[in-house]
């Protein structure tokens, strides 16, 4: 009998952003990589480059900011789209 290992949402943390072509990719604490299209975050899709790569870390990983627009974008946000 084989078992599904399931991981909750919380314990993947975002480990490192960037921005490819009209996506937001973001590197995961677990190695996989999720992307998003940019035209779903639409301050993001505003941002000038230098605006995009202002972003830090929000609580070791659970999120990640954007002080320079005023946008968060939480990790269990992305893995629910």
């Amino acid at each position: 009998m084989s078992t599904i290992s399931v991981v909750s949402p919380t314990a993947v943390l975002a480990v490192h952003v960037r921005f490819e072509n009209n996506s937001l990719l973001v590197a995961l604490s677990d190695g996989r990589e999720i992307s998003a299209p940019l035209e779903w975050f639409p301050r993001l899709r505003d941002a000038t480059p230098k605006q995009r790569k202002h972003w830090r870390l929000i609580a070791k990983g659970i999120g990640i900011h954007w002080e320079d627009i005023d946008e968060d974008i939480a990790v269990s946000t992305l893995l629910r789209m």
